[in-house]
């Protein structure tokens, strides 16, 4: 199990991510991503889900035409982990805006 991240290293780690902030009333932190259309968000899904199966850490997420929620928690550790702060940087870092 991954151990959740402190408050002072939770927040830290939110700071160097640049859109991410916390999901009020939860232990959890959120994005939007907005592509240029349903076609370039599904691509980026689908490689997400990738990198996802190989860290074995699932985001919830939702798909509304070229716009992806995301909400990142450790479910088995109650709250943000470092899984969850590598899963954001990886969708940063892949993130192409149009």
């Amino acid at each position: 199990m991954n151990k959740k991240l402190s408050i002072t290293d939770r927040n830290a780690a939110i700071k160097k991510l640049k859109g991410w902030q916390l999901v009020k009333d939860r232990n959890a932190i959120t994005k939007t991503f907005k592509f240029k259309d349903f076609n370039a968000a599904f691509s980026w899904m689908t490689a997400m889900a990738l990198h996802a199966e190989k860290l074995d850490h699932h985001p919830e997420w939702s798909n509304i035409y070229n716009k992806i929620h995301v909400i990142l928690s450790t479910h088995d550790s109650e709250g943000v982990t470092v899984l969850d702060i590598e899963m954001a940087t990886i969708m940063n870092n892949l993130y192409i805006k149009n």
